[in-house]
């Protein structure tokens, strides 16, 4: 018999999404056929980040080919590649006015550079359609193909992301296909072929990882050239997925922003609903002037 779920503390609440800016939002995702990270992943923030006008996209379709036990975007087999979504896409960031754009997708490992050329093509159009915009890819692991990733950074995005997601021992647990080193290896490469891109990276809470393994985590992804640093309470989309171990009081993720900057990040965004995503803005411009001083 499975036990019965612990009730979301109080800090976890948030309001029901709604207001203007969610609304034209919506609408013009649902007009256009996109997708969005958004509502796939089921991410609590949605109404805040909507209202002040930002979103995060989600290209190469809504349906993932890897099964990891955290995450709420469909798994099975994905349909055929739209040669049209990096313009659309652009379009509708050019229509939206928006100044920071976030770039994620499902992992595809049915494509041979793992969808490479299509970030790459999006980040063409929307220096076409949206040139003030700065651009921020969040992007899978690309199975360790480091001529995809090239593709990737030659296309010139502002802020390259890939998430760590959680410890090495949960891996096997929650993260089946991907791999720890092979992730970390992928930022290296990054920091190796443009060593002034920013680069980030996010961990959830709340999976059964002790707070030593978190502290080592940070400072894997410090060593392999991470600048930001997001940190967020893990939130089990529904009882098929991995069940919440605890829920992670404010105060800790205080003490985790602090710990991880006093390790060298240049920015970390910690709280029970951090996500990749969060105040994506702010962060980047934190990092700059960090660097700058």
């Amino acid at each position: 018999m499975t036990p019965p779920r612990t009730r979301k503390p109080d800090w976890l609440k948030v309001r029901i999404p709604g207001g203007p800016n969610f609304a034209r939002i919506d609408r013009f995702h649902r007009d256009h056929g996109l997708h969005s990270v958004c509502r796939s992943a089921a991410c609590p923030n949605q109404g805040e980040c909507w209202n002040r006008g930002t979103a995060t996209f989600m290209i190469l379709g809504n349906i993932c080919t890897r099964h990891c036990a955290f995450c709420n975007v469909g798994d099975g087999c994905p349909e055929a590649v739209d040669t049209d979504e990096p313009g659309k896409v652009a379009a509708a960031i050019a229509e939206l006015g928006l100044k920071h754009a976030v770039i994620t997708s499902v992992t595809r490992d049915d494509l041979a550079d793992g969808g490479a050329s299509q970030f790459a093509q999006l980040v063409e159009s929307i220096r076409q359609q949206a040139p003030d915009c700065r651009v921020e890819l969040l992007i899978p692991d690309l199975a360790d193909n480091i001529e995809a990733l090239a593709v990737i950074l030659e296309s010139g995005p502002d802020i390259l992301g890939h998430n760590i997601e959680t410890v090495p021992r949960l891996y096997p647990i929650v993260r089946q296909g991907a791999d720890y080193r092979r992730s970390l290896a992928l930022l290296a490469e990054a920091r190796r072929r443009q060593p002034d891109l920013q680069l980030k990276s996010g961990i959830m809470l709340g999976m059964g990882e002790t707070r030593d393994e978190v502290s080592a985590v940070m400072a894997d992804l410090l060593a392999s050239g991470c600048s930001l640093l997001t940190i967020g309470q893990y939130l089990a989309p529904t009882r098929r997925h991995h069940e919440v171990q605890r829920y992670v009081p404010p105060e800790e993720f205080a003490e985790l922003k602090e710990e991880g900057r006093g390790l060298g990040f240049a920015h970390v965004e910690s709280g029970p609903l951090v996500r990749s995503s969060y105040h994506a803005e702010e962060q980047f411009e934190e990092a700059q002037h960090a660097r700058n001083r």
